[in-house]
């Protein structure tokens, strides 16, 4: 039997009359959806420039619109590449992203159209191609639409063949909060494969809602080709809305959701009713919410919620079981060989000593980089950056560039990411780990760890707080809260504490420290800091800001004096 296909899993749908996708007050068939693909296959091939010197890679810059999937499915059936766009970049951050990828198409609409003027698109990428700029075309437009329609009124008899397991389907951009995104490739046998694993889960009577964009790998893996290969309902939503996801499932009886980062902390800032329990969802699955905002979504809400790890790459697969504590990330997938490694000797980290409260108390031996010890074949590569795949794949081993810990029972725990090392007066540990113990602290609705530069030597530690508790925030109790808690390092106490309305997040919704990294205590939102080791937080005074400047400008002019 031949490997599955994204493209064979289409023409099983061509004739199924059940519920495929709905979106606001429109809704289609999986037979629909299978017809409106073929006619944007069609209508990719007659638009794809001529000449060929590039290769048919379609960009896409639009919203979670019905058009956008029957593009995907198009352009699987037509052999073409989809490179989901972001449309939170910007400026030469969006101009990289069409140029690095040899877009030979990019689709879109009014409002991506106008993120697009004024770039130069005509720069060289992978293919060494340059000076012709892809062709940008508004799906929003007549001409679009005619050649849409006139598709649908005269489909081809029959297409000659479909792609293979091994045509290149997908470019899908990381998230980009430790650097420049990077384009995992996806060829059709890996999506095929990924969704089938997922499938597993639904059937044809469920309704999956779907509000996580669609440039993004959990939305097309956890959600949209799982609703294909199964036969559910998906239900798509333009963007996500916490004041219109309860309205949103109850409406079309959806049975399961996934996310990405916050978007559970968003529909808890939601204020409480007495009737949230009114609905048909079963459970939902996602990634990076804390696991204090896991607990209050299912306790509102009445829905289970399961958290696992599969990055975009795939090669490392982690999944919640029976028995996994609140907490964990669960334990590898069968086949799946997944150590935890000290990133600079390779030697596995020692087993994870947690309390009678799940805290860890060995965390400067337990912490370590998640990796893959045979799952290497399992990365299909990134887009036009070796040097990125080299940071990937080292002694044959797949490196996550994700820390964690495994603990007695073999469960694995999160810890941060590799970026997020922090080294304060010699000693090595994880924002992860203070995180999750500040987390703790009532009153937060959220927290970001990371590291400023001492004026001296090495790090110190910063946290940013989003207050969401009444009154003001009390420096004192969160000192008094710093020292009751007994898996906190004696070195982990923030030095720096910012207060902020809101933590900044990526297009898909992780959290992205960069902007915080960059101020560091160089900002207008309140700061507290200490002095001195182990002396309270203090409000930070426009005076004090000043001596620190003094203090780094000292020390980089006597770094500079000879001998």
């Amino acid at each position: 039997m031949s490997e599955p296909t994204i493209a064979a899993h289409l023409s099983s749908r061509a004739a199924d009359a059940r519920p495929g996708l709905r979106f606001e007050d429109e809704h289609w068939s999986w037979a629909d959806v299978v017809a409106e693909a073929a006619a944007r296959a069609e209508v990719l091939t007659g638009i794809r420039p001529a000449g060929r010197e590039r290769p048919f890679h379609v960009g896409v810059l639009l919203e979670n619109v019905p058009e956008y999937i029957f593009v995907l499915f198009g352009a699987a059936l037509a052999g073409a590449t989809v490179v989901g766009l972001n449309p939170t970049r910007r400026g030469e951050e969006l101009e990289r992203d069409v140029v690095h990828t040899d877009c030979a198409l990019v689709l879109t609409d009014a409002t991506g159209s106008e993120l697009l003027a004024g770039l130069d698109l005509s720069g060289t990428g992978m293919t060494g191609t340059g000076a012709t700029p892809p062709a940008v075309v508004r799906v929003d437009e007549d001409a679009y639409r005619r050649l849409a329609a006139s598709a649908r009124r005269h489909p081809p008899a029959e297409r000659s063949g479909l792609p293979g397991p091994d045509s290149l389907y997908l470019l899908l951009f990381t998230a980009g909060s430790t650097g420049a995104p990077k384009a995992v490739r996806m060829t059709q046998g890996r999506a095929a494969r990924t969704a089938a694993d997922s499938a597993v889960a639904f059937t044809d009577r469920d309704v999956l809602y779907c509000s996580m964009p669609l440039f993004h790998g959990n939305a097309l893996l956890a959600n949209l080709f799982a609703g294909l290969v199964s036969g559910a309902t998906v239900v798509l939503r333009r963007r996500f809305s916490a004041s219109g996801f309860l309205p949103d499932v109850r409406r079309h009886g959806c049975t399961y959701f996934n996310y990405v980062g916050r978007a559970l902390s968003y529909i808890l800032a939601v204020p409480e009713s007495p009737d949230e329990r009114d609905h048909c969802l079963k459970w939902a699955l996602g990634s990076e919410a804390s696991p204090r905002d896991r607990a209050e979504f299912t306790r509102r809400f009445g829905v289970p919620i399961f958290e696992g790890y599969g990055s975009s790459e795939n090669a490392v697969v982690i999944s919640p079981v029976a028995g996994t504590p609140a907490g964990a990330l669960g334990k590898p997938r069968d086949g799946f060989d997944v150590a935890i490694l000290d990133p600079g000797t390779g030697a596995e980290t020692a087993t994870a000593v947690l309390d009678d409260a799940g805290r860890l108390t060995n965390p400067d031996e337990a912490i370590g980089e998640i990796v893959g010890r045979n799952t290497a074949g399992r990365f299909e590569g990134y887009y036009n950056n070796p040097d990125a795949d080299a940071a990937r794949i080292r002694g044959g081993r797949y490196w996550t560039g994700d820390l964690g810990y495994r603990d007695a029972d073999g469960f694995i725990w999160f810890a941060g990411r590799t970026a997020d090392w922090l080294r304060v007066d010699g000693e090595n540990f994880s924002a992860g780990a203070v995180e999750r113990i500040l987390d703790r602290f009532p009153g937060l609705g959220g927290v970001a760890v990371y590291a400023v530069p001492d004026p001296v030597t090495g790090d110190q530690v910063m946290a940013a707080l989003e207050w969401a508790g009444p009154g003001g925030f009390d420096a004192a109790a969160f000192d008094r809260f710093l020292a009751d808690q007994p898996d906190l390092g004696t070195k982990w106490a923030p030095r720096y504490v910012r207060l902020v309305p809101a933590l900044p997040v990526t297009g898909t919704g992780k959290l992205d420290k960069a902007p915080l990294r960059a101020a560091g205590w160089e900002t207008t939102d309140p700061v507290w800091w200490r002095p001195g080791a182990g002396s309270p937080l203090r409000p930070m005074a426009g005076a004090d800001r000043a001596e620190l400047r003094e203090q780094f400008a000292r020390n980089e002019r006597t770094a500079l004096l000879p001998g």
